[in-house]
């Protein structure tokens, strides 16, 4: 039987399906109409009577207590930066002469012996400056025997000049002037062997330049970088041209990371470092810092110092000019008691304390606390008590915990939440909607 003042199922249904007239601009809205209408009022209504009535029926709301315990296990503290995979030995192969490439002996990837002839240029240019330095070679030659000719001839004169005058048959003039083309031609014989060798000079470097348009491998190892094709021009005015990379050994490579001046003191070499790259996310990398270097980079008023890390590459994964995620293991300690960072977080108001029935003078102190020190609450049979606590090292998640020598398994406090005030003790977290339920990113009670 319905409630007086409601509507009955059976009559709401007859009413539905009772027919209608059609509607009138004269009589309004039919009796379908103004049913649908009650209908949504009566909704509307029950909505608003049901959430007043489950806020009446909760009561204040006790702040949420999540707690972790305290285990014991490893802790390692690394410094975290980013570097560059390299070859340990790389060797740029560029030409001295500028020219024509003519033929490449190598390509991407090629391994090469040293000495092996890797590349020509167009040698027609030099071999005209050979040719002519030969032709050089040969007139300073040529005036060298002219010459020593001449020289022979003064000597001939001179000797004839003077038995001539020790027998008085000559004038004094006569023979001085045989004397003096002896020694003219003797000058003259030194300057032109000063030209036959400046000749051969200029024959040898022309010899030399065009051996130089042949470039051999300096070095046994893998071609890393080919930049000219066949039929590029390459000019060697100011500088080097670069033809081709190559890299010694590929089963030996090292990271060339930057390590941030903050935590460049905790960064030694022959500590241990593990890294990854993102063609291989799942796999993890090993190796030992092998030098910090002392020059500094500046970029925007942050200061890095270059750091060498030395990998080995057995299995080739590794390639020149990998992005590495690297962390230098500066401290670890393999079996400790620690706790959740989230612990040392907790900063209770005294409204929260005094909702859990705890002594309003327990909240945290103001004081500022040295990075070795820290405040945690434990939990015992729903009572929370805060204990001062001496620090270790830190791995982002878990904090080697030294005095007290609290036991393992004794819980801590990493959050109180109270959902009524959307209030947290824990820096960072947020309160969910109590209509919505629990938010990502928010505190679990306990």
């Amino acid at each position: 039987m319905p409630l007086p003042g409601t509507i009955g199922v059976d009559a709401v249904r007859s009413l539905w399906d009772e027919p209608q007239p059609a509607a009138s601009p004269a009589r309004g809205m039919t009796n379908a109409t103004r049913l649908r209408l009650i209908l949504a009022a009566v909704t509307v209504v029950a909505a608003g009577v049901g959430v007043g009535a489950y806020y009446i029926g909760r009561g204040p709301a006790l702040p949420q207590v999540t707690t972790a315990v305290i285990s014991r296990g490893a802790v390692t503290k690394a410094v975290a930066t980013t570097g560059t995979v390299q070859p340990v030995t790389s060797v740029t192969v560029g030409t001295q002469v500028s020219g024509t490439v003519s033929w490449l002996g190598a390509d991407f990837n090629s391994i090469v012996q040293k000495g092996q002839i890797i590349a020509r240029l167009d040698p027609s240019l030099f071999d005209a400056q050979v040719s002519q330095a030969r032709s050089g070679v040969a007139i300073a030659n040529a005036n060298l025997d002219r010459s020593r000719v001449s020289l022979a001839d003064a000597q001939l004169t001179y000797g004839r000049t003077k038995d001539l005058s020790d027998r008085q048959l000559v004038s004094r003039s006569d023979f001085d002037a045989a004397s003096m083309a002896v020694a003219s031609a003797a000058a003259s014989l030194k300057g032109v062997e000063a030209l036959v060798v400046q000749a051969q000079a200029s024959l040898n470097q022309a010899q030399v330049t065009l051996d130089h348009t042949v470039i051999a491998a300096p070095i046994s190892g893998t071609v890393v970088q080919r930049s000219v094709d066949v039929g590029q021009t390459v000019a060697a005015s100011m500088s080097s041209p670069t033809i081709f990379v190559i890299a010694a050994d590929l089963t030996k490579m090292q990271v060339n990371a930057t390590i941030d001046e903050s935590d460049i003191g905790q960064v030694r070499p022959g500590q241990p470092v593990t890294f990854s790259v993102d063609a291989y996310p799942e796999t993890q990398f090993s190796g030992t810092v092998s030098q910090v270097r002392l020059q500094a980079t500046v970029v925007s008023n942050v200061t890095t110092y270059p750091t060498i890390i030395d990998v080995a590459n057995t299995d080739m994964k590794l390639r020149p000019g990998m992005t590495a995620t690297v962390k230098v293991v500066v401290a670890s300690r393999p079996d400790v008691l620690r706790i959740p960072n989230s612990a040392l977080r907790v900063r209770p108001t005294t409204e929260m304390l005094t909702a859990l029935g705890q002594p309003a003078a327990a909240a945290a102190p103001t004081a500022k606390r040295s990075a070795t020190e820290g405040r945690i609450w434990t939990s015992s049979g729903g009572a929370l008590s805060a204990t001062s606590v001496r620090l270790g090292i830190t791995d982002g998640v878990f904090t080697e915990l030294l005095e007290p020598g609290l036991a393992a398994g004794t819980l801590v406090v990493t959050a109180i939440t109270s959902t009524k005030t959307s209030a947290t003790a824990t820096t960072g977290a947020t309160a969910g909607n109590p209509l919505l339920g629990s938010q990502p990113g928010g505190a679990r009670g306990r």
